[in-house]
């Protein structure tokens, strides 16, 4: 696998298929349950019992139409980058690939192709414009999608494909236990913070406090 991945880095195969061809074969395929990427990030939880996560949940967020369209994610209906209003508010829809809700920890398994890995991702020498602009798009929607859970209050952890071979996982899992543990503190925070909130409401408003 690694030789015939050395010689492909080597010799790029060019694109058979014309753009249109291309777009239409590419919409084709499945982005759930992909076995190189979230079934393989499944076995990384299981092994030592790492639970609370839930897979494929959708997520809707604030964005706005200026940062949209200044990550090149939508069109921006004939109008230029200038006439695009900061206050006009959107919502942006996410599909996560792994959420810890408890701990408001967002997960996601990035494909080394789709997502231009600097590492395991060179561009097919046919069509390389429309690559280009294939994964630059790719990549400026996850800058998008993880600055809007940030401050949506949502912790992200972004997992590159070749961080679940084997000889990483020891790595990969010191990560995840990092963003885990950092998640587990910051929902105490937060917990502190509501009961502080409540005991001063109860306080201003004559009530005694319940003890502990």
């Amino acid at each position: 696998v690694h030789r015939c991945a050395s010689v492909l880095k080597k010799h790029p195969v060019p694109d058979i298929f014309t753009k249109a061809k291309r777009s239409d074969v590419m919409s084709r395929i499945r982005s759930r349950g992909n076995k190189a990427t979230e079934l393989a990030l499944i076995l990384v939880f299981r092994a030592p019992g790492i639970t609370g996560w839930r897979r494929q949940i959708a997520l809707v967020l604030r964005s706005s139409r200026r940062e949209e369209a200044h990550s090149e994610i939508l069109p921006t209906a004939g109008r230029t980058r200038k006439s695009v209003r900061a206050s006009s508010p959107r919502l942006l829809r996410v599909r996560t690939d792994f959420v810890f809700p408890k701990l408001r920890l967002v997960v996601f398994v990035d494909g080394c192709f789709w997502h231009g890995c600097p590492q395991h991702a060179p561009p097919p020498k046919g069509n390389a414009a429309f690559w280009r602009k294939k994964f630059a798009a790719n990549q400026a929607r996850d800058r998008l999608v993880t600055r809007a859970l940030r401050r949506a209050n949502w912790s992200v952890l972004r997992i590159w494909e070749h961080e679940l071979a084997r000889m990483n996982e020891a790595r990969l899992l010191r990560r995840i236990r990092r963003a885990l543990n950092a998640g587990s503190l910051t929902a105490l925070s937060r917990n502190d913070s509501i009961q502080g909130s409540a005991r001063v409401s109860r306080a201003v408003s004559g009530v005694a406090p319940n003890t502990v």
